[in-house]
């Protein structure tokens, strides 16, 4: 038995929540571990879709504790209103099955207004990251100065008076060089005193719990947001998100240390997506770049955005491989390939005439690398539902066959459609 960290492989959006929500019954605990509610999970169980952001994907199972680490940004409003939502629908979120860590960062509603204030500048300039306008970025740039509100501050009130004056002084004069009013020590001690006593009960010393939980051999799923590719150090830089999405985040974001991780379970798409801005080589102008988008309902979970999609780039997720050390990787969405002629798989890039194995790091490499496709053929048989290898198709088994070799990683579970029992089990990542 070992606990298991679930990342994604490419840029995000590879459909980690139906199979965090797979092995989260298998596990005792769920932790989120970086990240905010910029996330976006969808997990469809007996038919009914349950949309989350910040919340742990195992939050919907009866009997199991969901927690969120100290690596994650937590918006309290955002907070507050998805566990309404999931209320709504029939799933109680109380402090018995949510934990969040004390050391938190909190997001206000200043880093939503810098996140929004900086995008809109990026875009007259031409230089937008695409971000979720949702404070993310901003909220780690006042955790790593030293002048963030965490969640253990809630309880604090006396000494968060000069917290929130130590936040302000920064932020307001960023906001004198945008040309917009400063804001109130008032608005923002009322807005942390407004969602104090609805915060609090649930938080916790996550470490600690962590720790006599591993002791008592309790299976821990970490749970992480957006992908690899994604990852400030490894990815696309500045196209990236603002906190480490690499499986090591999951040691540092949880207060576990690396050696209990265990698994590193990589979920990859069958082909390739991207929301947002940035470089994407195998990317599809085309009808079957269209085909993809409509087929695989690539729309952003948290955004709404619509996805560019591409063919499966085996090189990137080669590099997936080795900067998160996975074990095995989880394959989705492979029906979505169904009735296409011929499929491709990027294997190498060319740059300025030089074949390369590696996507550069240098942004405008990355703008000049050109794919090398190799061709296989596609199927006509229908792989929705599949629940064993025999269900296949034998030009799809190929494809998943030739996809291992190429990224250097074996096959653990194989996803045939949205549904959570329509997985193909190789290797239970908890019994590895």
């Amino acid at each position: 038995m070992t606990n298991v960290v679930v990342i994604g492989s490419q840029w995000g959006d590879e459909g980690k929540g139906k199979i965090v929500d797979w092995l989260s019954e298998r596990a005792d605990i769920v932790v989120r571990f970086q990240g905010g509610h910029n996330a976006g999970h969808t997990l469809v169980i007996d038919g009914v879709s349950y949309k989350l952001s910040l919340l742990p994907s195992g939050v919907v199972r009866p009997g199991k504790k969901a927690v969120i680490g100290n690596g994650v940004v937590v918006d309290p409003h955002a907070l507050i209103a998805e566990i309404g939502r999931l209320k709504d629908q029939g799933v109680d979120v109380t402090p018995d099955n949510l934990r969040i860590a004390e050391n938190a960062t909190l997001i206000l509603s200043l880093h939503r207004e810098l996140d929004g204030m900086r995008e809109d500048a990026a875009s007259n300039s031409g230089t937008k990251i695409g971000t979720t306008r949702r404070g993310i970025g901003p909220a780690y740039e006042d955790k790593v100065g030293r002048r963030a509100i965490r969640v253990m501050d809630l309880a604090d009130l006396d000494a968060l008076d000069g917290k929130v004056e130590r936040i302000l002084t920064h932020h307001n004069a960023l906001r004198r060089g945008f040309g917009v009013a400063e804001v109130e020590h008032k608005t923002i001690m009322d807005e942390l005193t407004s969602v104090a006593d609805r915060v609090l009960p649930f938080m916790d010393s996550v470490w600690s719990l962590l720790d006599k939980e591993r002791r008592k051999g309790s299976r821990i799923l970490f749970e992480g947001a957006q992908g690899s590719l994604l990852d400030i150090d490894h990815g696309t830089y500045p196209f990236v998100t603002s906190s480490n999405t690499v499986a090591g985040q999951a040691a540092a974001g949880s207060g576990m240390g690396p050696g209990s991780l265990g698994y590193i379970l990589g979920i990859t798409k069958a082909y390739t997506t991207r929301v947002g801005e940035g470089p994407f080589p195998t990317e599809l102008h085309d009808e079957v770049g269209q085909f993809l988008g409509e087929r695989g309902h690539e729309f952003g979970t948290v955004t709404g955005r619509k996805r560019r999609c591409g063919w499966f780039d085996a090189t990137l997720v080669r590099q997936s491989v080795a900067t998160n050390g996975i074990t095995g990787i989880a394959l989705t969405k492979l029906d979505v390939l169904d009735g296409l002629d011929e499929l491709k798989i990027c294997v190498g890039y060319k740059l300025d005439g030089q074949e390369i194995d590696y996507l550069p790091a240098a942004q405008a490499a990355q703008a000049r690398v050109e794919p090398i496709y190799i061709t296989l053929e596609g199927w006509k048989e229908s792989t929705v539902g599949a629940r064993k290898w025999a269900d296949l198709p034998a030009q799809a088994i190929k494809y998943v066959r030739q996809v291992e070799e190429l990224i250097g990683a074996p096959v653990a579970l194989l996803s045939t459609s949205p549904e959570r029992d329509d997985t193909i089990l190789v290797t239970d990542p908890f019994e590895d």
